[in-house]
């Protein structure tokens, strides 16, 4: 039962820092995050993709939700989809934890 807690805490430190991320960037530059990085510096590039690796789950929620409304996807898609975003959210969670934790 502790492992089963210690993972639901890590998916939403992961689930929570994703958030805060996305709307970090949303805020900084007036559009929501994605997967096509378009930058003209390198500079750019490097802290778009240091963004995408905690914001990954809010962009693939959001994605599988337009996907499931718009596009009229089978309910599976959206539960593969949550399914890779609580993996992802489980280990940028564990990076985040670990970080905090040897501080």
């Amino acid at each position: 039962m502790f492992e089963l807690t210690v993972f639901a805490m890590t998916v939403a430190t992961g689930f929570v820092a994703s958030g805060l991320t996305g709307s970090f960037y949303r805020l900084v530059t007036n559009k929501p995050p994605s997967f096509a990085v378009v930058s003209d510096s390198s500079i750019g590039l490097l802290v778009a993709v240091f963004m995408l690796i905690f914001a990954g789950p809010l962009v693939i929620l959001r994605n599988a939700l337009r996907a499931q409304v718009f596009e009229n996807r089978p309910p599976l898609w959206l539960l593969l989809s949550a399914m890779i975003a609580m993996l992802w959210s489980f280990l940028s969670g564990e990076l985040l934890l670990s970080i905090i934790l040897t501080l």
